[in-house]
């Protein structure tokens, strides 16, 4: 149990040992105590003080002399001001967690819950490669997922790809046009920057022939529907989708290399699936929930034969389910995708990380899912997350005006090149151990960017900020580990803490490292990396600070040098765990 869940059951038996009312520990409010006041952490009274009608000053002594003789040792002392009760933790408590945990390689990391979770991320498309809009959704999913195992949980990681529909088929027509046979291999092009380059080409295409109809007098609408690359884009989707053999090899062709690709980029971040979906394969799911949803009233007919549901009653909309022509459309797609995944995995809770833009579709989709009593209803969740913007604005894949994840990756690993260079502290390294370490600094620094900001907020993204060594951000927090394991490589640590009295610094670091399970679940209760970022950031500018005022290898004596050595121990093991869950690893020397 940790000590804000130790105070919190501690003042809510003594409340109702003194008192007699029943007071529940999450009805305790607590705090940090602020620095300019004595105490570790601070009860809120005034809810108490009206119930029992009695003087915050009078409900505070009552309530500390109880606490301070029925708690073997977990209070030091107490003060009141102004309705706020501060509470001093005994430092045998700081130094007892200190003793169990600093050599505890598994600490922060909860015991199996069984409980399991499906996340879904990445979901790209195989008509271009990925970008850093993808990696935003990739490194959230594949860091919430992280999280989530650490907190007990089953975790089954799951993709679904784009694979079918109009936008595959531009990069197809394109190719077909105009690439005289050439290949990925041919052209020595990565696989997905190969066929996304077909469908830049379509768009210029297209846009071109819509202009020359429109010098001819047509109307803008007329031209798009009549240029003649997009005829032929609509026909190749109609001969796709009739099973024509030479429009599905060349399908099945231009995917393969996309996935090609697509793995090697997966590979150099580090992300991974347990399960890859199919949208070839899941278009044709959820008809039959079609059918049942009209037995059950929850859909209704139109008079042309489409099929749909009133969402009015629940603050949204009419949705259509299915076409007249008896064709599903997205939404009837994804019930069934949900539906089959439930039946495979029997998840209780399925995250699906998908962009602020669909805010609206998952809503309805999660009420639908409902109406139909599905399983996996109550368990869906989006995590919603918004837009990554560079300093000049928006980015627009059709115009090829995307940041390319591979082109992105490459220039953060020459940044950190670059700046480690500057700083001069690597001439006794290998060429290996350099490649290494500046691709564990640029992908360090390009995950921790994406991920310290709430995923809710938009956000800009600037390569030359992620990377300093001195802001908020990995590469400082991968400094400070690698600092920590040099002091250590030097000292000896003595497995004994024999209590020495804790200076201010001291504890406070100590504090901090034992609320590192409390961060970890905050994380995945809000489904926030952001959070787990954050906490690990103030981590290592805490230790910064204690190690600035306060030496370890010129300690006073021996035994303040070992609690020492045991603080920056804990404090190495508690910087890796939380980054590992964030999905970034830290060297042991830079």
């Amino acid at each position: 149990m940790s000590v804000i869940e130790q105070i919190k059951t501690s003042v809510a038996k003594a409340i109702n040992q003194l008192y007699s009312i029943e007071v529940l520990d999450k009805d305790i409010l607590l705090n940090t105590t602020k620095p300019e006041f004595e105490g570790d952490y601070t009860v809120v009274l005034f809810s108490f003080v009206k119930q029992l009608k009695k003087d915050p000053e009078a409900l505070g002594n009552e309530l500390g002399n109880y606490l301070l003789a029925n708690n073997n040792n977990l209070f030091a002392e107490y003060n009141i001001i102004k309705g706020f009760f501060n509470l001093t933790i005994s430092n045998k408590i700081w130094l007892h967690f200190l003793q169990e945990q600093s050599n505890n390689k598994s600490y922060g990391v909860a015991l199996p819950t069984g409980n399991k979770v499906m996340v879904e991320y990445a979901s790209p498309n195989t008509n271009k490669p990925l970008h850093l809009g993808h990696l935003r959704n990739i490194f959230l999913g594949w860091s919430i997922a992280e999280i989530l195992k650490s907190n007990g949980n089953e975790v089954v990681k799951t993709c679904i790809v784009n694979d079918r529909g109009i936008h595959i088929c531009k990069s197809m027509i394109a190719w077909k046009m105009f690439a005289n046979g050439a290949t990925p291999e041919s052209t020595n092009t990565k696989g997905d920057h190969f066929v996304g380059d077909y469908y830049v080409k379509f768009n210029e295409v297209y846009k071109q022939q819509v202009d020359e109809l429109i010098a001819k007098g047509m109307d803008e609408k007329q031209a798009e529907a009549n240029a003649p690359i997009m005829k032929d884009t609509q026909q190749m989707l109609l001969d796709w989708e009739a099973g024509k053999p030479d429009v599905i090899g060349l399908w099945k062709k231009m995917n393969s290399w996309v996935y090609t690709g697509f793995d090697e980029t997966y590979q150099k971040i580090g992300s991974d699936f347990d399960k890859t979906y199919y949208e070839s394969n899941t278009y044709l799911l959820g008809k039959s929930l079609v059918e049942k949803g009209l037995e059950k009233n929850v859909f209704y007919k139109k008079e042309d034969g489409s099929v749909w549901i009133d969402l009015t009653q629940d603050g949204l909309d009419e949705k259509i389910v299915q076409r007249k022509d008896g064709t599903s459309v997205y939404i009837t797609q994804d019930i069934g995708l949900a539906e089959q995944r439930y039946n495979e995995y029997k998840a209780n809770e399925s995250i699906y990380v998908i962009g602020d833009e669909q805010n609206y579709h998952m809503k309805v989709l999660k009420l639908i899912c409902q109406k139909l009593q599905l399983p996996s209803a109550d368990g869906i969740y989006h995590l919603s997350y918004g837009m990554v913007e560079l300093p000049t604005g928006k980015m627009k894949s059709r115009e090829g005006t995307v940041v390319d994840a591979d082109d992105l990756i490459e220039e953060m690993i020459n940044i950190s090149k670059q700046k480690t260079e500057e700083l001069g502290k690597v001439n006794d390294f290998s060429e290996t151990e350099l490649k290494e370490l500046y691709n564990m600094i640029g992908l360090g620094a390009l995950k921790f960017f994406l991920l310290r900001v709430d995923p809710k907020k938009k956000m800009i993204f600037n390569p030359e900020e992620s990377i300093d060594f001195h802001g908020f951000t990995a590469p400082f927090i991968q400094y400070t580990h690698a600092r920590i394991k040099s002091i250590l490589r030097k000292n000896e640590v003595d497995n004994i803490i024999n209590d020495t009295g804790l200076l201010k610094l001291e504890k406070e670091v100590i504090k901090q490292l034992e609320l590192f399970p409390t961060a970890l679940l905050e994380a995945a209760q809000e489904h926030d990396p952001s959070k787990l970022a954050i906490y690990i950031f103030n981590v290592a500018q805490l230790f910064n600070s204690f190690y600035a005022q306060h030496s370890i290898a010129q300690a006073e004596n021996e035994n303040k040098k070992n609690l020492r050595l045991h603080i920056a121990q804990l404090t190495a093991q508690v910087i890796k765990t939380g980054m590992k869950n964030l999905g970034i690893d830290v060297p042991e020397r830079m």
